[in-house]
């Protein structure tokens, strides 16, 4: 995961990503320049939820090469040691079979004794003939797990470059939305605030928001109930790109992390996420689920019930709590 050193390069003091992005606006006005930068944070946040694919992807693949490696180091050493056993044999048969059997036999002090022993060689030969074919075969093994390990590795290699990529992209993504952000006036300033908590308040009762029926249903229990907790703990840490906490979160590290406080895993990324549970309407949400943002699926959060949600807003901000239809609402997961 990529360091908070790293990653926090816009600074606190600036509202939701609210707005989708669209076409250029033109000529900017004080509403249409606040709407701007909404829009290139929410760039920035699908270029970090991108970012997080590969990474989870070079995560998997890493252990899975090195879980490769390992079987492949396993059985090349039982090849060695079948290879040794043989070759000591075979020497062994070498020696005792280099002068000729029927002037052996001529000579021999015990023939009776001889050819016991000759029937015996002849046994060991055929186990030894078994036993080449069982060599032959563990070689083969080894030779397609040498294959398979290599594949993985050439494309780990592969995927650490993109990732390098993908991080190039978010970070000059958030220098964009950080350079937007820095020009605007207060004026404008001002009337983005103004403008974000009108939109929340007419989500807020949009459509009655979750309907009364949730009221019954706000007191979550077991993993779910962890999982609120834990994300309530974490309110006030900041805004980390790429990272799953504790320390700092992005949006679906974390609504990761609180369901790992629950002994349940979910995927790595807001897209994964929308797809790791039960579909269910917003307004029969309950305390626990994951709410899934833009059609796009670039955003998550978790709701805590009363309306709201809990997430990791975006870079410069920290955990916090907002209206559950902060933004549009794309589907609701139950985990």
């Amino acid at each position: 995961m990529l360091t908070a050193a790293a990653s926090a390069v816009l600074v606190g003091g600036v509202t939701p990503v609210l707005a989708q992005p669209g076409s250029d606006p033109g000529p900017e006005t004080v509403n249409s320049a606040g709407e701007r930068v909404d829009d290139l944070l929410a760039e920035a946040e699908r270029a970090v939820e991108a970012h997080n694919a590969v990474d989870e992807r070079v995560s998997q693949l890493g252990e899975e090469v090195e879980r490769r490696q390992e079987r492949l180091a396993r059985s090349q050493q039982r090849v060695n040691d079948q290879r040794r056993a043989i070759g000591s044999a075979a020497a062994a048969h070498y020696r005792s079979g280099s002068l000729d059997p029927a002037l052996a036999l001529l000579l021999a002090d015990d023939p009776d004794g001889y050819l016991d022993r000759a029937a015996h060689l002849d046994r060991v030969g055929d186990r030894q003939r078994g036993e080449l074919h069982g060599l032959l075969a563990a070689q083969r093994v080894v030779d397609q797990q040498r294959a398979e390990a290599g594949a993985l590795l050439a494309e780990l290699e592969e995927r650490r470059a993109e990732l390098s990529d993908r991080k190039s992209e978010v970070q000059a993504k958030l220098g964009r939305a950080q350079h937007r952000l820095n020009r605007l006036t207060a004026e404008e300033r001002a009337e983005r605030e103004r403008s974000e908590r009108e939109r929340a308040a007419r989500g807020e009762h949009r459509d009655g928001g979750p309907g009364p029926a949730s009221a019954a249903a706000d007191a979550p229990s077991g993993r779910a109930a962890a999982a609120v907790s834990a994300a309530r703990a974490a309110l006030g840490r900041p805004y980390v790109w790429g990272s799953t906490g504790p320390h700092g979160f992005d949006c679906s590290g974390l609504t990761q992390w609180a369901y790992a406080q629950a002994g349940a895993s979910l995927p790595r990324t807001s897209q994964g996420q929308a797809g790791a549970g039960r579909r269910v309407a917003l307004e029969q949400a309950r305390p626990g689920d994951l709410v899934i943002y833009r059609d796009d699926a670039s955003h998550v959060a978790l709701y805590v019930g009363d309306g709201q949600v809990v997430h990791a807003p975006y870079p410069g901000a920290s955990v916090r709590y907002d209206p559950v239809r902060m933004m549009p609402v794309s589907a609701v997961v139950r985990p």
